[in-house]
């Protein structure tokens, strides 16, 4: 039974009444009923004694009840929450800071203040309104892959009845998204003079940019994962040499142990020399500055490429090349993460195997591989269409072998087809249980009808409209042209047409026999 009480005694005739009860799981509770009000204070902890018998009966769901009174709970009170739980599972520091930012964009942007609020028509309604602005796919996915996953987290952790952003896509990168292209070897050789031939860009000197690229070619490293790259973690000594970026500083959290060649190994070796074991190995610039280091020295090898052209025409082609350009006319885009994927357009290039692509690439599936690589790869189906003739044209040689077609003017039948033409021999010799069958033995002839010495092998005879044929074989006869099958129904010369009985009017046909000439 509820009970009110005033805090301070008789010293706090004007406070507001306190409310004390026991809930459903038998725990004393303690609330403040906000009025001075002896008698409303009592009805109100009547409907919380009632409330929690209704509770103990489980007329009314605590879990349902607690996860309505945590939708009402703000976005911004959850986020705290979810931020703690990407810190708890190993998140660093700048991806919890950089996802949070993405929630509250999309939120303040669809209007979401409670967590109630989110739906999957406002989050559809910011995705349209930012793709009309022209925003990137890649952009716009970032921002829906963030908040699917707090409104996951929140359905998950029992704060929703159920998450509401399910049916969001994220949009299609294939279809959607920006492409990058590769680096070809012959820029490679153009990019790599006018780094070398510049000056100090964005705190790198000229040949540490060099090497900054070789590297992220070579390794397929990401950006970030060059960044954190140290002295420490190159085992140039090694055959082969190889560096290794351990699993918190990767995208998928797995140790990554990229090989390098021994040319590159020895330029990091000597540009390390001086460098502490902790001490990063690029001293690269932080964010969108990378990019735009890599598209100055780019630009400054077209400039180059088109300087050296020899006349008007030949400058004419080259301005209208792809050769070195930041944007081709496919519309594909270089930057910095273009030097990982020109590391596995170059190994398919090479014709290395999908499944080698896939582990220096370190993608989850081979079809990402296949789908990114696959077009390099050297084309197998076009080789194996062009066999296709020889095919066809050899798989009527071992019929004009046996002389079932003729041959071609002029065509001698080579070995293949003598092998399939013995073969052909021996398989009928086969069938007919004589292994040293002739073509026409003697008791063939005598059972044959009016065979003469010219008469071919195994020829039918053929009898005139109406003409009786008499039955020359035995019924136990198993040889060539005898009647296995004892029947009365189907007699052997009802091969040959022959003038059959009619049977007399009024009678069926299963009463009626064939009777022997």
């Amino acid at each position: 039974m509820a009970s009110v009480f005033k805090r301070g005694g008789k010293t706090n005739r004007g406070g507001s009444w306190y409310v004390s009860w026991f809930d459903h799981g038998g725990k004393r509770r303690v609330k403040c009923s906000r009025t001075t009000d002896k008698a409303a204070a009592e009805r109100i902890g009547a409907k919380l004694d009632s409330d929690a018998a209704l509770r103990r009966d489980r007329v009314i769901d605590p879990a349902l009840e607690g996860i309505a009174e945590q939708s009402r709970r703000t976005v911004e009170s959850h986020l705290a929450d979810f931020k703690a739980k990407l810190q708890a599972a190993g998140r660093s520091a700048d991806h919890v800071h950089h996802t949070a930012k993405l929630i509250r964009e999309v939120a303040d942007a669809a209007g979401f203040r409670l967590a109630s609020d989110i739906s999957a028509d406002g989050v559809n309604c910011y995705a349209q309104t930012m793709k009309d602005a022209g925003k990137a796919a890649r952009t716009i996915q970032a921002r829906i892959v963030a908040i699917k996953a707090f409104s996951r987290w929140l359905a998950n952790n029992h704060k929703l009845p159920r998450d509401p952003l399910a049916s969001v896509q994220r949009p299609s990168m294939e279809t959607e998204g920006r492409k990058r292209r590769m680096l070809l070897p012959d820029e490679w050789a153009w990019l790599r003079h006018a780094a070398e031939s510049g000056e100090l860009s964005h705190g790198m000197q000229p040949a540490e940019r060099v090497l900054l690229y070789a590297t992220a070619i070579q390794t397929g490293l990401r950006s970030a994962e060059l960044r954190t790259l140290t002295r420490g973690k190159l085992y140039l000594s090694n055959d082969p040499p190889f560096v290794l970026v351990p699993g918190r500083s990767t995208k998928n959290r797995k140790e990554a142990k990229q090989y390098i060649t021994g040319d590159l190994a020895a330029e990091l070796r000597q540009h390390i020399a001086t460098k502490a074991p902790t001490a990063p190995v690029f001293n690269m610039p932080v964010g969108p500055s990378v990019a735009a280091m890599l598209l100055a020295d780019l630009a400054k090898a077209r400039k180059q490429y088109l300087k050296s052209a020899t006349g008007a025409d030949e400058r004419l082609q080259r301005e209208q090349s792809d050769f070195l350009a930041v944007v081709n006319h496919e519309g594909e885009r270089f930057d910095f993460h273009a030097l990982r994927h020109t590391c596995g357009g170059w190994l398919a290039m090479q014709g290395e195997h999908p499944k080698t692509i896939q582990t220096v690439m370190r993608h989850s599936v081979i079809t990402l591989t296949m789908d990114t690589y696959g077009h390099l790869l050297p084309g197998q189906a076009a080789d194996a269409v062009a066999k296709l003739p020889a095919l066809l044209a050899d798989s009527a040689a071992p019929m004009r072998a046996t002389g079932t077609i003729d041959a071609h003017p002029g065509e001698a039948v080579g070995d293949n087809s003598r092998d399939s033409a013995q073969r052909h021999v021996q398989h009928s010799q086969r069938d007919s249980g004589k292994p040293d069958a002739a073509p026409c033995d003697e008791a063939t002839q005598d059972r044959r009808i009016g065979c003469g010495e010219a008469c071919s092998p195994n020829t039918l005879p053929v009898a005139t409209l109406g003409e009786v044929v008499p039955n020359l074989t035995s019924p136990n006869d198993s040889g060539r042209g005898g009647d296995r099958t004892r029947t009365r129904l189907t007699p052997h010369r009802i091969l040959s047409p022959v003038r059959l009985p009619v049977p007399p009017l009024g009678l069926p046909m299963s009463m009626f026999r064939y009777r022997n000439a």
